[in-house]
């Protein structure tokens, strides 16, 4: 059998992790997605179908790609995600890591948000 891709491997963590977790109007699911050179915060509803707060580096708002895909990128995309969930009511979400593993840019996005008064 063949190995594995880091990719694929954790498509494959990605699909086992959204079997349990779903987001709900009461409590949406914070998604994030870290790619070589953008890091992506997305707080869900799964029962509407509907993103409901977003961040990404790429925003001219946010500096238009001025921040790195790092630890510190990471941890002003959860803070900024956290207030604008704030700012819509929403105080608990569901955490989605997307099949990455918690660590680093993960667990710094989270910390942050956490920071940020969201709940999980």
């Amino acid at each position: 059998m063949a190995k594995l891709t880091s990719k694929a491997s954790r498509i494959r963590t990605h699909v086992r992790v959204r079997r349990k977790v779903k987001g709900t109007p009461e409590r949406p699911r914070l998604a994030v997605n870290f790619s070589g050179q953008h890091i992506r915060a997305q707080v869900i509803d799964d029962v509407a179908g509907k993103t409901l707060v977003s961040a990404f580096t790429t925003e001219k708002s946010f500096g238009g790609g001025d921040v790195r895909p790092n630890v510190k990128g990471a941890e002003k995309i959860g803070k900024l995600v956290a207030e604008r969930a704030k700012a819509k009511n929403i105080a608990q979400v569901v955490f989605d890591r997307g099949g990455f593993t918690y660590h680093g840019k993960v667990k710094a996005l989270a910390d942050a948000a956490r920071q940020g008064g969201l709940q999980f």
